[in-house]
């Protein structure tokens, strides 16, 4: 692949500027989950202009198919498009900062697309090149449930097109612009989600024996929940339980009649999931219950764990060595406990996911995601573009 790296670093480089302008362009006018229909006309528009074939299985969100020579290989890139429900903050991206309100593509989703779309104009430039299929995902709704991806996988789009394997990417601040981290197996967590409502006794501050009070119990259930991970689930087995916000009371000397809690679960497996389940309903049964109170409960299922394919990853480390040499690559001991609904295409093909580093002091770039002030070094394109296109080429 000596020759053929070379020609895909020196279209990264061609493509570059144009990889940065798409980047901008989707910073400046982001959508949030399901609601993206300017993103996808403009991802759309994009497309036709380099010939690449067209489909829209999902009302926001777009297919770009390439035909290359005649194969039975066919090999999916997914990017995600959508941006997250909040406003931004940086003096990094004053020039391309959101002019929409409550919406802030503070996730990298932006750069994903720019980086798919600098692919796709590498993989037409070296078309010749082409055996089998490439498919272009571009997923709406990554950022809320049930996820874009579970949405497209029960379209049934994919699975029609014969695809063999998939490959995802995510910027990351954690790692120097350029660099590639993935590993075998587990690599995200499965991200579940939970409601409580704690209904109580309202009345007056100072008399709190003729009360129920919501908020001691939601306290008491709060540190219970702590144990559950260190008491039920086995020490060698990852897993997060996080109350991530309270809402509940008026004022000063009101007792309220109800208390408000919502968090997140992250464990690898189901049957841990489902564990953990039990235990915070029993915890608040005990609790609330014996205190003579009621509650509600519920617990959303998120997206499932990303666990890597053997194949398909040795195909990221083998291509990223190639590319970039062994000193751009980091091979992750641990997985992240973060979720990704790119898990839900490994349900039914074999796929890969990794992460691309996007940290540099001169972009302002190493915020955590979700942050006001999240950015990325867009000099990230020119590693990302021609992996994603050298991972469609190479067998």
């Amino acid at each position: 692949m000596t020759d053929l790296s070379g020609q895909l670093k020196k279209k990264a480089e061609e493509h570059f500027d144009y990889m940065v302008s798409v980047r901008r362009h989707l910073h400046k006018n982001p959508e949030v989950s399901y609601k993206e229909y300017d993103t996808t006309e403009f991802i759309l528009n994009e497309l036709k202009q380099m010939g690449i074939e067209t489909h829209r299985p999902l009302e926001t969100g777009c297919v770009g198919i390439i035909e290359g020579k005649s194969s039975d290989r066919v090999i999916a890139l997914r990017a995600d498009i959508d941006a997250l429900a909040m406003d931004e903050d940086g003096e990094a991206k004053k020039e391309f900062k959101s002019e929409r309100p409550g919406a802030a593509h503070c996730c990298g989703h932006d750069a994903h697309t720019a980086n798919m779309l600098g692919a796709a104009k590498i993989l037409m430039d070296l078309k010749d090149e082409i055996k089998g299929k490439v498919i272009l995902i571009f997923q709406p709704g990554e950022e809320k449930l049930p996820g874009g991806g579970r949405l497209l996988m029960e379209s049934g789009f994919l699975q029609k097109q014969g695809v063999r394997e998939v490959y995802g990417l995510h910027m990351n601040p954690n790692y120097e612009v350029g660099k590639i981290a993935t590993k075998l197996g587990p690599l995200m967590a499965r991200p579940d989600e939970v409601e409580i409502e704690i209904y109580g006794k309202g009345g007056h501050a100072a008399s709190p024996h003729e009360t129920i009070d919501p908020i001691v119990l939601a306290a008491q259930v709060i540190i219970q929940f702590q144990t559950i991970v260190s008491r039920n689930i086995n020490p060698t087995e990852p897993a997060v339980v996080t109350i991530g916000r309270i809402r509940a009371g008026s004022t000063y000397n009101v007792i309220p009649e109800k208390a408000e809690l919502i968090g997140t679960v992250r464990t690898f497996s189901r049957e841990t999931a489902m564990l953990i389940k039990e235990r915070m309903d029993a915890i608040l049964k005990g609790v609330v219950e014996s205190a003579g109170g009621r509650y509600d409960f519920r617990f959303n299922e998120g997206y499932p764990a990303i666990d890597n394919d053997e194949k398909c990853t040795q195909n990221i480390i083998r291509t990223a060595t190639e590319l970039f040499g062994e000193d751009r690559l980091v091979e992750l001991d641990k997985p992240v406990m973060g979720g990704e609904d790119f898990a839900f295409y490994q349900q039914e093909f074999p796929g890969a996911f990794y992460f691309l580093g996007s940290r540099s002091e001169e972009a302002d770039s190493g915020w955590s995601w979700h942050h006001p002030k999240y950015n990325i070094d867009e000099k990230a394109f020119l590693t990302g573009s021609a992996l994603m296109a050298g991972l469609a080429l190479k067998e």
